[in-house]
């Protein structure tokens, strides 16, 4: 398990299982070990997840929330016969045209950890497959209808992110070091709804966008002696509608965005209720008004788009709320990580267990990466000499893969490479490259 972490993150051309082998030195040995390793299910991802975790709880402080972005994403698969694959909504398709692609479904939790440069970053600390149930035939029994309606319902993507809430929450109870410490889940329209708000365990917090026309009531103001209770005051601004009033004004709030504090103008509101989704939920309604930005310098001056979000949270300071929601989107920037740089999805394996398995450790083992990066204070390779001198404020992860592949293979590397570096005059013209290998019409010729 320990090579195959390794291998998943310098391995040099695709990411599957033969691939990782090849990386190991292994291209000529047995390789049904390496297939065993995710089919008898020896692999406890829960385990390497929970060591990355408690790693995150170290960087926090001791009253600090633990800020957990939860979203899912698709792993395009083209095979027929793999478990959980079928036809997914692509959520890169234009608004005007929707299209659909084959893939698997998968959920993830990233978890703040401040870094040891003073930089924030999330990090994967839980990756759960999301499949579908299988659709019966036309002619199928109403009695198999029934159960693939009632299966259909359970494998709801909010069912499923409920649950991996309730587990984090219940791990964290668990955890004697982490037993008082709140739980901050950051989510996005997808999540906000009913399932969520209404089944929070205790001592967990919930932030997300909702919708510009979402029907918002104030608390009751008293109730009536007989007769249900009121759950429901007089109807509250729509979040568009308080973006607009001019009775309320703006307030300049200051949160870090990336590598610079930026000032945004929000109105808040609260504490609410929503009809139906939060019921008898407390709520904390944020609006923050579109940012304006320029292309160029002396360009004209655009804006981008405005958002609403509601915090389950009434009490929770203006900055603190503002600042969670900023650093959810670094779990986009893992999705873009995980399928760009490490391959997730690329392995070949059609068994139920494997199909889970594989990219959880390919996942965990990003996972571990950036948190060796955030507790480690490192440097960059020297760049070369047609970048920039100026170092970056915080490493990519394209970066720390080079770092490690430098760690790993810079003592097998004897042949030393200074003559590249070399300062030629401005006059003259550098070495043409001679080839050593002989081309093949040479040989063809021959």
């Amino acid at each position: 398990m320990r090579a195959h972490l390794l291998a998943q993150l310098v391995c040099l051309g695709r990411h599957t299982l033969t691939g990782l082998l090849t990386t190991n030195g292994q291209l000529h040995r047995d390789w049904s070990a390496d297939y065993r390793l995710y089919s008898r299910q020896r692999i406890d991802a829960a385990a390497l997840f929970g060591s990355i975790r408690r790693g995150a709880q170290q960087s926090l402080a001791q009253e600090e929330a633990l800020t957990v972005a939860m979203d899912d994403s698709i792993l395009r698969k083209s095979g027929r016969h793999i478990p959980g694959v079928g036809y997914r909504r692509d959520p890169l398709s234009p608004p005007f045209h929707v299209n659909f692609v084959r893939g698997m479904r998968f959920v993830q939790l990233s978890a703040l950890v401040h870094q040891a440069d003073g930089f924030c970053r999330m990090i994967p600390i839980d990756f759960q497959q999301a499949p579908l149930p299988v659709r019966p035939a036309r002619n199928a029994s109403p009695e198999q209808q029934q159960q693939y309606k009632a299966a259909l319902a359970a494998a709801n993507i909010n069912c499923l992110g409920l649950e991996r809430v309730q587990t984090l929450r219940q791990q964290l109870n668990e955890d004697p070091a982490a037993r008082a410490r709140h739980l901050r889940v950051v989510v996005d329209g997808r999540f906000t709804n009913a399932k969520l708000l209404k089944n929070l365990p205790a001592n967990t917090t919930l932030i997300g966008r909702i919708r510009r026309d979402a029907k918002l009531f104030l608390l009751p103001q008293g109730q009536a002696a007989t007769g249900r209770k009121r759950l429901y005051g007089q109807a509250a601004p729509t979040p568009e509608g308080l973006l607009s009033d001019p009775s309320l004004e703006f307030q300049r709030v200051q949160a870090q965005l990336g590598a610079r504090n930026c000032q945004f103008r929000v109105k808040v509101l609260g504490p609410l209720r929503a009809l139906q989704a939060g019921g008898s939920q407390n709520l904390q309604l944020l609006v923050i008004a579109p940012l304006g930005y320029r292309l160029r310098k002396g360009s004209k001056l655009l804006y981008r788009q405005p958002a609403f979000l509601i915090c389950t949270d009434p009490t929770l300071s203006i900055q603190a709320l503002l600042q969670s929601y900023l650093w959810r989107w670094d779990i986009e920037v893992n999705f873009r990580d995980q399928k760009t740089l490490l391959g997730i999805g690329e392995a070949q394996v059609r068994n139920p267990h494997s199909v889970q398995a594989q990219p959880a450790l390919a996942v965990a083992a990003y996972g571990l990466l950036l948190l060796a990066a955030a507790q480690a204070n490192l440097k960059a390779l020297s760049h070369p000499k047609w970048r920039p001198d100026s170092e970056p404020k915080r490493l990519s992860t394209a970066s720390l893969i080079n770092l490690l592949r430098h760690e790993l293979w810079n003592a097998s590397i004897k042949e030393p490479f200074t003559h590249f570096r070399s300062d030629p005059s401005d006059d003259h013209n550098p070495q043409k490259l001679q080839p050593l290998l002989r081309s093949a019409l040479f040989y063809a010729a021959a």
